[in-house]
């Protein structure tokens, strides 16, 4: 027999968790089906995990670096054990607190299984613990997220190879880890292990590091990278990979000339895929792009009247504040009558690396794309004092300014702290100030925000 809800809600993720307090609050009855675990890939295998892992080893590395601070540490060891624990206990406090939170709540069914499509509006949950149920809903809405992709490699599937998930599970520290792909999760766990003592080669397809990021800062990072001791290979093309000798051999084309590399652990980071393969969308009639990524419009509902995709699921950026305020834009619209839509966000983000790569806005590539008359300002973390005093100087800020206007159109700032950084420029261009507020504001000395002060007397290609 076929169960009636008010609202279906596919994925327990940064947006399914929250709509589904919001639509409960609202007297709506709320199946919230998961296949896994509460708390979707942010707390589960993204987020909360590596960036309990990078603070680890950021610990371990300024260790190793106490001599140039007068500190005498010794040598330094890192237990991998420890911090696999570490990451455990805190990924198992913000589930569990999730998990509760949702089980206790009025108007909300938590229920474990992995659910598809049966009719439009319809889903068959075949559950974690056996059986099956049937729902059906006036509403649904589609927050399964993304996995990890497996290249087209030849013998990939005969070799152990890992994926972001599966290598913080790791109770060893890799003598040899070669990474493929030099995107966002490439770079954080490439810094990550060769800071806890692993030989780190990474392979990277494309000509630049952080494909999305300016020449420029992209540079930066991989010789920031190569100075922590990381092999980079760029506009290097893996071929074949085979296991033996308790390792693992790959094949990689590196400018038309093929060369092996033999590493003990190999971690594949090369792209991400939707988690829609099984959902059985034609049911439903809810269409999909060439990749599998549900197709929305800017107020996130698919051409299914009543069926919405939120999260990493529809394409577009992957983060999860963006997935959170999928959320916000959702119910906005159902449930206070509001007229939000995707269209004008802001899509900040940054890359944990060590210094981060803080984001807003344009890149001065895109911004040159589009046609605008810039200004680049431009200045090395060497000129602020804050990183002098910290002896953290790698890096520098970048601003791209609107030349007519004197807005702020974006900025990538690679510092300590670049993700507070960047927060501050996003709330100038919130607020419409032109770049002269930043300029000529008082900010507290010594602190890595007073650069913002700086900044903007170092105009590239201006005297």
């Amino acid at each position: 027999m076929s169960e009636h809800f008010g609202a279906i809600i596919l994925g327990s993720g940064q947006a399914g968790n929250p709509l589904a307090s919001a639509l409960a609050k609202a007297g709506k009855k709320t199946a919230l089906i998961e296949s896994k675990h509460v708390g979707g890939t942010c707390i589960n295998e993204g987020c909360t995990p590596t960036k309990t892992m990078v603070a680890s080893a950021r610990i371990a590395h300024l260790a190793r670096r106490g001599n140039d601070y007068g500190v005498y540490t010794g040598d330094v060891m890192v237990n991998p054990q420890v911090v696999r624990e570490r990451k455990r206990a805190v990924v198992e406090s913000f589930r569990s607190s999730s998990e509760k939170r949702l089980q206790s709540a009025e108007n909300i069914e938590l229920i474990y299984g992995r659910a598809e499509f049966i009719a439009p509006k319809a889903a068959k949950v075949l559950l974690r613990d056996g059986g099956e149920r049937e729902l059906r809903a006036d509403l649904v809405f589609i927050n399964t997220g993304v996995r990890s992709a497996t290249p087209k490699i030849e013998g990939i599937g005969n070799v152990m190879c890992y994926n972001n998930e599966s290598i913080m599970e790791l109770g060893e520290i890799p003598e040899h880890l070669m990474v493929l792909g030099g995107g966002y999760i490439g770079v954080e766990f490439t810094q990550m292990f060769r800071r806890f003592g692993s030989r780190v080669t990474l392979i990277q397809q494309g000509k630049q590091l952080l494909a999305r990021e300016d020449e420029d800062v992209a540079s930066a990072v991989a010789k920031i990278l190569e100075e922590d001791g990381v092999r980079i290979l760029l506009q290097a093309a893996a071929v074949s990979v085979h296991s033996g000798d308790g390792g693992v051999t790959l094949t990689v084309n590196v400018a038309g000339k093929e060369e092996r590399f033999r590493g003990s652990h190999l971690l594949v980071a090369t792209g991400r895929v939707p988690n829609t393969d099984a959902l059985n969308l034609q049911v439903a009639g809810v269409e999909t792009d060439a990749h599998g990524y549900i197709r929305v419009n800017e107020r996130l509902e698919t051409n299914v009247a009543g069926i919405y995709a939120l999260g990493d699921v529809k394409g577009g950026p992957a983060f999860t504040h963006i997935s959170y305020d999928d959320y916000r834009i959702v119910a906005s619209n159902l449930l206070e009558g509001g007229t939000r839509t995707t269209s004008d966000r802001m899509v900040p983000y940054t890359v944990f690396t060590d210094p981060q790569v803080g984001r807003i806005g344009l890149t001065e590539h895109e911004a040159h794309a589009q046609g605008k008359t810039i200004r680049v300002a431009k200045m090395p973390c060497t000129s602020v004092a804050r990183a002098i005093e910290t002896d953290e100087t790698r890096g520098f800020l970048k601003v791209i300014v609107d030349a007519q206007s004197e807005q702020i159109l974006g900025a990538a700032i690679l510092a300590t702290e670049g993700g507070e950084i960047a927060t501050m420029l996003q709330i100038a261009m919130m607020g419409g100030l032109k770049f002269t507020a930043l300029r000529d504001a008082v900010f507290a000395h010594p602190t890595f925000a007073e650069a913002l002060n700086n900044v903007f007397y170092r105009w590239e290609g201006e005297e």
